[in-house]
């Protein structure tokens, strides 16, 4: 979330046009002291005295991770319910199986350790962990590297 997409949750009062003339009187309905009679005051609902709002302040905390970045990670055990045996295992063919649905390159990681009864392909463009390549590999599987 950027603060330029910040809605607010009711629409703003209209601003009471004071401080012209006419019958208003002295203080022209602003009251005594405080920032707020004071001319070119900011009384925006969203300013917070000076200090960075909460959208500001997240992205340089501690251990903030952006959404992005996520890596979509898949269970070996899943893939041996979902394809046959032979079959290649690529990005195409996981989101055709439902496994995933969208995904950017290089950003799905198969993890796991069991011991697999089909014999798979998995494409390069997709990351394994090592005891996934070697439940692969015992199977009679294979990992096609670029």
């Amino acid at each position: 979330m950027q603060i330029n997409q910040i809605k607010l949750s009711r629409p703003r009062k209209k601003k009471k046009f004071i401080g012209r003339g006419g019958k208003k009187g002295t203080y022209s309905g602003r009251g005594n002291k405080g920032q707020k009679a004071r001319s070119g005051a900011h009384i925006d609902p969203l300013f917070e005295g000076g200090r960075s709002s909460l959208v500001d302040r997240m992205k340089k905390k501690r251990g903030f991770k952006s959404l992005k970045n996520k890596k979509k990670i898949i269970q070996i055990s899943a893939l041996e319910k979902k394809f046959k045996d032979g079959s290649e295992i690529n990005e195409a063919a996981l989101i055709k199986v439902g496994i995933v649905d969208t995904i950017d390159k290089g950003k799905i990681k198969i993890l796991g350790k069991t011991t697999l009864k089909k014999k798979f392909t998995i494409a390069h463009e997709i990351l394994i962990s090592s005891q996934a390549r070697e439940s692969v590999e015992k199977a009679g599987g294979k990992i096609i590297k670029k």
